[in-house]
């Protein structure tokens, strides 16, 4: 886990200049490259923290060699995820940084108490993951990262289904194979997927970005090299293209952002206020567990036409922790905050 999130730290601190060019939805701001690197370093950098040096070693022959007392939560990987996707969450950036930051949290579930990943868990971790990313949004849209991650759950869940539950290293190796091969078919369907896509010739900044980590994972578990033949003809993609995101209109309003406590009763007024205000909201729990009086630690995400109504709601329901508000029509800068 710790090397896939710092493969992915760097691959999409290479890549993102890329991304922003294609990023054109749900607005044309340019910023989807910036906003995943930001929360995948979060998420990565939380773990280079913790100390896993004296945790058994499993080698490609699946011997294990222990170097001393392995701490129980730090040899758990579902808990070691879940504190990953817990600081994505809390740093999460834009629709994309948000919806990785489910995706990462939701497949940390299936994998609690597990110390190694096998196929069935790779393809139990997609699922969850998928499913939850999609029921954080609102108004879900397919031709996007979440339609990439559900072609990936299926690809895996085909392998794992095929091979009976086999927990072999070589199985493992086929699901990630057959879920990355599947990340790059779902990434180009997306410009078919959006008129928006198709109209400007180009796949969707979220969706390669998924594969870009997909590939991370599957590089930081086989012990291969990244495929960057996956992106070749990818449209809007050669680094020769322009940036296609600076030529659309541009997109008034804000993104307002926060995490906040609330109780599933306050949590659903909220949203449903926000899909009244504005559009792209996401909203998905950071954590588990409820405090003493049944409410839940919330990430929000919106889309409005001005931040007075919504930061006024947000506000009237409980008091929200690192709330940002940022104009869509200008990137972020690099370190993630709105203009």
């Amino acid at each position: 886990m710790k090397r896939w999130l710092s493969k992915a730290e760097t691959t999409l601190g290479n890549h993102s200049d890329r991304l922003n060019a294609i990023n054109i939805f749900p607005v044309a701001d340019g910023d989807t490259g910036t906003n995943l690197y930001l929360t995948v370093r979060a998420a990565a950098r939380v773990l280079q923290s913790l100390d896993t040096s004296a945790l058994p070693q499993i080698s490609a022959d699946s011997t294990v060699h222990s170097f001393g007392p392995p701490d129980p939560a730090l040899n758990d990987v579902g808990a070691v995820l879940a504190q990953a996707g817990e600081a994505a969450m809390e740093q999460a950036r834009g629709n994309s940084g948000t919806l990785f930051a489910v995706f990462l949290c939701a497949a940390a579930e299936p994998l609690a108490g597990h110390h190694r990943l096998t196929a069935s868990l790779l393809a139990a971790a997609l699922n969850r993951a998928q499913i939850r990313a999609w029921s954080a949004l609102s108004d879900p849209v397919p031709g996007t990262m979440l339609s990439v991650m559900e072609a990936c759950a299926r690809a895996a869940a085909a392998v794992d289904s095929a091979h009976d539950g086999d927990d072999s290293n070589h199985t493992l190796g086929l699901a990630l194979d057959a879920t990355v091969n599947a990340a790059v078919a779902a990434v180009v369907r997306t410009e078919d997927q959006l008129e928006a896509l198709h109209a400007a010739h180009v796949v969707d900044a979220g969706g390669v970005g998924m594969l870009l980590i997909l590939d991370c994972l599957r590089s930081a578990v086989l012990g291969e090299e990244l495929q960057d033949q996956l992106l070749d003809g990818l449209h809007g993609y050669d680094v020769q293209d322009p940036h296609i995101h600076a030529a659309m209109p541009r997109d008034e309003g804000v993104e307002v952002m926060c995490t906040i406590t609330l109780s599933p009763l306050d949590a659903a007024m909220m949203r449903q206020r926000l899909d009244e205000m504005g559009d792209s909201v996401i909203m998905s729990q950071v954590g588990g567990a409820p405090d003493a009086s049944g409410a839940y630690r919330w990430r929000v995400h919106v889309h409005v036409p001005d931040a007075g109504p919504a930061v006024t709601l947000i506000r009237s329901l409980g008091e929200p922790s690192d709330i940002s508000v940022s104009e869509l029509a200008t990137p972020r800068n690099p370190d993630g905050h709105g203009s």
